[in-house]
């Protein structure tokens, strides 16, 4: 591997890794982690269990700590924070942002909170306590408080040494805000025209009209707004009209990316904490409640079944074909399921549309139940030669697979207006749902029809 390709590949980069790792070449390992920016770092940290991961903690650059624990997993964070005193955890926020700050000292008992507030500059301090004063979901608690601001009736060219002396812009600013006196936010002023309008103009000449942020709204929310309005940026302000900060790209980028994992391991019964190198116990433990869960939905289907021991007595192809009927349903019910909990995610369902949502997925499902009934049924006639379990099957997996498509729409919006994640529960009601409704309408109309 060329030394310009090996931290650019992930898993080329991986394998690398791994390779002084068996050395160990202590040398190599820090110039390795010396090559890598701080996110790379986060994520490289990320792809080995814990033994390993606190062996490459020792070659992490020093001045890098802090912004690598803010970006790491919270769980890894909080592993790394437990063994730190008050004065490390000082040592490591030093120079952070206080967006950084908060994330660190989030995962740390309220003792070291104390302490490492009374350590920071009075205004990093004043942001970082506002931060956690939010609930976790909100928009505040993702902002950026460090805005760029400036008060209404001061000149272009005023606003550009104010910017110079103190360093203001950096990779995050998108605009400058314009306040009055209160800090009450006025409008926006694009960098383009602070240094291509006339020096001599006022900001106010050059206002842009603003969309802005209440700082309590659902962070999800937020995302999804930001998303369909294609705004790289937004000024955050509170129910007053107070400017509390900004929510930048990388901001929504972070939130998008949370949300997708957060959908992706509920839909698997799966905990917000756990990450690939979880721990064999907390991982266990975590899943364990889902399948707990699950195991009580079986023992429904089971007990669905249990009513119809002499059909089953009687005929074996019910038990033969019974699991197939359940499957089709399952399978028809999950991808309606999915589709929907994407679009409750992206702020797509509302209003009218759901209705004809419905409509939609009832047609789906009629169609796409018709069709694989018979293909199910003929299968079934060739098999068995029965015409009277050809008709029991037909039936039973056209009506399973309409009522599975409907399902998928009812679970998730019943579970939103209960303000129960959808993504949670939703997959193991619908499995209920399609077994139960599969199992009671196959045997029920092989003990009518056949019996």
């Amino acid at each position: 591997m060329r030394d310009d390709d090996k931290y650019t590949n992930t898993e080329e980069h991986l394998l690398y890794l791994q390779k002084l790792l068996d050395t160990p070449d202590t040398a190599a390992l820090q110039d390795f982690f010396t090559e890598l920016d701080t996110l790379h770092i986060a994520r490289t940290l990320e792809s080995f269990p814990a033994k390993t991961r606190d062996f490459l903690w020792e070659f992490i650059p020093e001045d890098l700590i802090g912004e690598v624990l803010a970006e790491v997993d919270e769980d890894i964070r909080a592993d790394y924070i437990e063994g730190l005193s008050a004065s490390d955890i000082e040592k490591i926020v030093k120079g952070l942002d206080a967006q950084e700050v908060a994330e660190v000292l989030d995962v740390a008992d309220e003792e070291i909170k104390t302490s490492v507030y009374a350590s920071l500059d009075q205004d990093i301090r004043a942001h970082v306590e506002n931060l956690h004063a939010y609930e976790e979901d909100v928009v505040g608690r993702y902002m950026d408080p460090e805005t760029v601001n400036v008060k209404q009736g001061v000149s272009l060219e005023a606003v550009q040494r104010y910017i110079r002396i103190h360093h203001l812009l950096d990779d995050e600013s998108q605009q400058i805000m314009i306040t009055d006196k209160d800090k009450r936010l006025l409008g926006t002023l694009t960098l383009i025209d602070l240094i291509k309008q006339p020096q001599d103009a006022v900001v106010d000449d050059y206002m842009d009209d603003f969309f802005t942020l209440n700082d309590q709204m659902k962070v999800s929310d937020a995302a999804s707004l930001l998303r369909s309005k294609e705004l790289p940026f937004v000024p955050v302000c509170d129910s007053d009209g107070l400017l509390v900060g900004q929510l930048n790209s990388a901001d929504v980028l972070e939130i998008t990316q949370e949300d997708a994992d957060m959908t992706l391991k509920h839909m698997s019964g799966v905990s917000n904490e756990e990450e690939v190198f979880t721990p064999i116990t907390r991982s266990a433990k975590s899943r364990g409640i889902w399948l707990g869960i699950n195991l009580l939905t079986a023992f429904l289907a089971a007990f669905v079944i249990g009513q119809f021991e002499a059909a089953l007595d009687q005929i074996v192809a019910l038990a033969i074909l019974m699991p197939v009927v359940a499957s089709m349903g399952g399978i028809a019910g999950s991808q309606t399921l999915t589709v929907v909990i994407r679009g409750l995610a992206l702020g797509q369902l509302a209003g009218n549309n759901i209705k004809w949502l419905y409509n939609k997925e009832m047609w789906v499902g009629m169609s796409n139940g018709l069709v694989w009934a018979l293909v199910v049924g003929l299968i079934s006639h060739i098999w068995f030669g029965d015409a009277m379990i050809t008709l029991v099957i037909t039936l039973a997996i056209f009506i399973n697979m309409s009522l599975a498509n409907l399902s998928g729409v009812l679970i998730p919006m019943v579970l939103k207006k209960l303000q129960i994640d959808p993504a949670l529960s939703g997959a193991v009601i619908l499995t209920t749902v399609t077994d139960v409704v599969g199992f009671l309408s196959f045997l029920g109309l092989a003990t009518l029809i056949i019996l």
